[in-house]
């Protein structure tokens, strides 16, 4: 593509009767599942038959160059960086460039020019980092995945960051902690600006029972470091929670962090009271019961993804944490949910009951 088609006619989000619009600023390295969760749910909500005419909702993606996805994939912009107060949102799509999280000078123009113009933004995966980095986000609470939670506080400790959720609406400024955790927030747009059948339909099309509410909690076990300071233990678990699929020797964490076996089990053993062998089997635990209690995989599945030799293995573990049986365990969470036509509660999600939260503090 040329350049000079970079200014083609005027985008669909041009059309003033358009419930929806919403603008996309891909940043190198960006996620592609995090950006594709998104506006897709926009798209299949915008037309019938997923036809996608942007119909009730439109969306294009701006840029002043080609940018390159975290899997390979190039994307060109469809338009120019231009005026933003066309759009109700503009979000900014990041990803693995969140290490160097410095916008281009013109996008960080075109950002503060559309905070100025009243557009709300919002930052997608490690999007956050970029609208951090440009100033945008000071005096907001915001919302970013687990996996680069330790990484946002260090580089912006004035700004209230948490993992516990999906995303965070405040009004002028939006957090989505990424991944598939994006089209929930879409939805959740849609359902705003379009009503909740076009959400309805967003969602069928794309096979899943609706969208998840803001505050539904990000599938994470890591409460335990909540008041933990220490770089090497966070570092540790952190590569503990990543690892939870397979099983790894202290050793291997301790290389990965830069001391001995003996220095980072002294260390988990002055921070956390538990050793490093501890935190990662209770994590690998707490995994298992939440897929336990979310899921119809079976035992032996489950047991595998979590990194157990097989379920009599993880059968011998979950007794000695939880004191019962996975699949008793199982049976028990599956009672106490609500029958079908139950109350809601106010985000018209079904109170479920939570064994999980019994045996360890809420991630929500």
């Amino acid at each position: 593509m040329s350049r000079d088609k970079y200014d083609t006619a005027p985008p669909a989000a041009d059309n003033g009767h358009v419930p929806l619009k919403i603008g996309f600023l891909l940043l190198d390295r960006f996620t592609l599942t995090a950006f594709s969760a998104f506006v897709d749910a926009i798209r299949l909500a915008a037309d019938r038959g997923g036809r996608s005419r942007q119909i009730h909702c439109a969306w294009s993606i701006m840029g002043s160059r080609p940018v390159r996805s975290s899997c390979g994939l190039t994307v060109l912009p469809e338009e120019r960086l231009g005026r933003p107060e066309r759009f109700d949102y503009i979000a900014v799509c990041g990803g693995n460039g969140y290490l160097d999280p410095r916008l281009p000078a013109d996008y960080a123009r075109f950002l503060h020019k559309a905070d100025a113009k009243g557009v709300r933004l919002i930052g997608v995966c490690t999007g956050t980092f970029n609208l951090a980095e440009a100033g945008l986000l000071d005096g907001h609470l915001v919302c970013v995945h687990w996996n680069v939670l330790d990484a946002f506080q260090q580089a912006y400790p004035w700004i209230g960051a948490c993992s516990d959720r999906l995303f965070i609406d405040s009004g002028p400024r939006i957090t989505c902690a990424g991944s598939v955790g994006s089209a929930d927030l879409a939805m959740f747009l849609v359902r705003r600006h379009c009503g909740p059948e076009r959400a309805r339909q967003a969602a069928r099309h794309m096979m899943l029972h609706g969208g998840r509410p803001g505050d539904y909690p990000q599938p994470h076990f890591l409460e335990e470091l909540a008041d933990v300071t220490e770089p090497v233990v966070r570092r540790a678990a952190l590569l503990m929670e990543q690892s939870m699929n397979e099983f790894r020797p202290v050793s291997w964490f301790a290389e990965r962090v830069g001391v001995s076996v003996r220095q980072l089990e002294r260390r988990f053993k002055r921070e956390l009271g538990l050793s490093p062998a501890a935190l990662f089997r209770k994590l690998r635990l707490d995994y298992a019961a939440s897929l336990l209690q979310r899921t119809d995989l079976p035992v032996f599945e489950i047991a595998i993804d979590c990194g157990f030799v097989d379920s009599a293995h993880l059968a011998r573990d979950f007794r000695e944490r939880f004191a019962m049986s996975p699949t008793h365990y199982r049976a028990q969470a599956r009672q106490s949910k609500p029958a079908a036509g139950t109350t809601q509660d106010g985000g018209g999600r079904h109170r479920e009951g939570n064994l999980l939260a019994e045996s360890r503090p809420s991630a929500g």
